[in-house]
């Protein structure tokens, strides 16, 4: 779980002590806070044990796997850790494991075997209800992007580091 970190980083599962902090990382990157349960992260950390990235495996009610909350601290941005955050919720994952992100983002979650499915493709109903909901919201269509809902799935291929 440890492999591409930067010296002194380890993965592990978060602790209750850490929710407040994974919110205020959440809210701060301006991701969807609905459904952040500490339990379900994973979080990078260092040797004072204060968190450089986190990231969560949710799950819904539809039966689906989503990779969410993927967030990296400032100071550590561009280091490697959230490649290993995405690695590690893989590793726990049993595909398909699906994910949400603004369309500029969808690149670099290419590069761990997601996937984009596009309007017509086949997804969780969960996934189809938020695409839709977006779609009716402005700010992110300004931008000249949209909702990209991406899958990484067994058939896919990993291209690798």
């Amino acid at each position: 779980m440890e492999s591409g970190l930067p010296p002194g980083l380890s993965i592990r599962r978060a602790r209750e002590a850490e929710a407040r902090a994974i919110r205020a990382m959440v809210l701060a990157a301006r991701l969807n806070p609905s459904g952040l349960k500490w339990e379900r992260f994973l979080v990078a950390v260092d040797v004072q044990n204060a968190i450089a990235g986190c990231i969560q495996l949710k799950p819904h009610a539809d039966g689906s796997l989503e990779l969410a909350s993927l967030v990296v601290a400032e100071p550590w941005r561009g280091r490697g850790v959230g490649r290993a955050l995405v690695e590690a919720v893989k590793a726990e994952a049993e595909p398909p494991l699906w994910l949400m992100c603004r369309s500029g983002l969808a690149a670099y979650y290419r590069r761990f075997g997601f996937q984009e499915v596009g309007e017509d493709g086949e997804m969780p109903r969960y996934f189809r209800r938020v695409r839709r909901l977006m779609g009716v919201l402005a700010p992110i269509r300004r931008r000249g992007e949209y909702l990209a809902v991406m899958v990484w799935d067994e058939g896919a291929q990993d291209p690798g580091p």
